[in-house]
């Protein structure tokens, strides 16, 4: 009877051992897959302030109507949210909705997470609640009127979340699907990608059509072949995606930032979807800086074209060319290595080269190889709009015009 017993005892024993290890291989799996989801939707960057622990909030985004702090995403109990509940969390990434009740501004891109799945977000959830809890409260936001009325934005909801999940397409290949997800979805790349309107809502008629934001142009990514990507290799794309380069420019700013903390992190095959999805949108032409490109259909200037001999000695003549020297040559010679032929240059408002020469980057993505110090503190606004004025027009299609006075209001666009 004993034996028996001790037998008994033995089996549930072994019985309750397997269980363990089953949810416990479970809960890891859950949690890698959390992982994986959290870097492509690339919270991190959002949620973690310069100097500050990740994911831990307060990073400041300034906007045309104020500046709002991203919100403390850790699991600690007082300033975090260790007390949401799985609804509480699938609410807030689907309607923005807080746990309070609060209306959550769209500088939180819930209306593209709106599109995700509910395993897919509360394995986020499990992630994030894995993390070590940090202890911050970010600063309150500092919104003029109406825009510190939260409950307006019960109708701009109204307007501009559908509060649909993603759908699959039958019609379409399961990798087009991915990327569509991935795009659409996850990397919220239209958040950034596509125009707003004066309501701040995504101008749907102007899709990846390239938007200009905190300083920064976001590029068009549609397949136009004049202004979008239309002429990049697959090879090419997915290289920018995954590492920050192609040979017709490198990420920095916002995109230097999803790539090192997101685009990288995937793997080979959901980059390769989102290639192929990418290739599917609907072409649409920039309006910004297409219509200041010169040449047949607008084209930009290429690596191997120059300007004439004229223009060329008007430029080596001008205060730009000495600061070229003093600045840039060490990296990039006299012909420009890794200037010619790229977006940056081809922009006659120079938009994103000044961001890059106020701030410099860095792109871990690329192995440190790609780096740039910034010359904000070195030089004058009038210095730094001479340089920009002569790399667009020694480099690129059309020379631009800006003056100190621009490179003032640019610094404190980018901040």
């Amino acid at each position: 009877m004993k034996r028996s017993l001790s037998f008994i005892a033995a089996f549930a024993l072994s019985v309750c051992s397997i269980r363990s290890a089953a949810a416990a291989d479970v809960r890891s799996d859950i949690l890698q897959r959390g992982e994986y989801l959290t870097r492509a939707a690339d919270c991190v960057s959002c949620h973690t302030a310069p100097d500050g622990e990740q994911f831990a909030g307060a990073r400041a985004f300034k906007l045309p109507f104020g500046t709002l702090y991203s919100p403390n995403i850790t699991p600690d109990a007082g300033t975090g949210i260790g007390q949401w509940s799985d609804d509480d969390f699938v609410r807030a990434m689907r309607e923005g909705i807080g746990k309070d009740g609060q209306r959550l501004y769209p500088a939180f891109p819930y209306p593209s997470y709106t599109l995700l799945s509910r395993d897919d977000v509360l394995a986020i959830k499990a992630y994030l609640f894995s993390l070590k809890p940090v202890a911050n409260a970010p600063p309150p936001n500092h919104l003029t009127f109406p825009f510190n009325m939260r409950w307006l934005m019960v109708f701009w909801d109204w307007l501009y979340n559908p509060s649909q999940r993603f759908e699959v397409d039958a019609s379409r290949s399961p990798e087009w699907n991915r990327g569509a997800y991935l795009v659409e979805a996850l990397g919220h790349c239209g958040e950034c990608h596509t125009p707003r309107n004066l309501l701040y809502g995504l101008d749907s008629h102007r899709k990846f059509a390239g938007a200009v934001t905190a300083g920064w142009h976001a590029y068009n990514i549609t397949p136009d072949r004049i202004t979008g990507i239309g002429d990049w290799s697959e090879v090419d794309l997915a290289g920018y995606l995954s590492t920050g380069y192609s040979p017709h420019g490198v990420a920095a700013g916002p995109m230097g930032e999803a790539v090192d903390n997101s685009l990288r992190y995937l793997s080979r095959e959901d980059v390769a979807a989102m290639v192929t999805y990418l290739r599917t949108i609907p072409p649409q032409t920039s309006i910004v800086p297409a219509a200041h490109l010169e040449g047949t259909g607008n084209a930009p200037i290429s690596a191997s074209r120059l300007p004439p001999a004229d223009e060329l000695n008007r430029l080596h003549a001008s205060a730009g060319v000495r600061m070229f020297a003093a600045a840039c040559t060490g990296c990039h010679g006299w012909e420009g290595r890794g200037l010619a032929g790229t977006r940056d240059v081809n922009d006659p408002e120079a938009t994103n080269l000044v961001q890059v020469v106020l701030k410099g980057f860095h792109l871990s993505a690329a192995g440190g190889r790609l780096n740039m110090p910034g010359f904000a503190a070195g030089y004058a606004d009038r210095e730094l709009a001479d340089l920009a004025n002569y790399v667009t027009g020694r480099f690129g299609a059309k020379t631009a015009t800006l003056k100190a006075e621009d490179l003032a209001k640019r610094r404190s666009e980018g901040d």
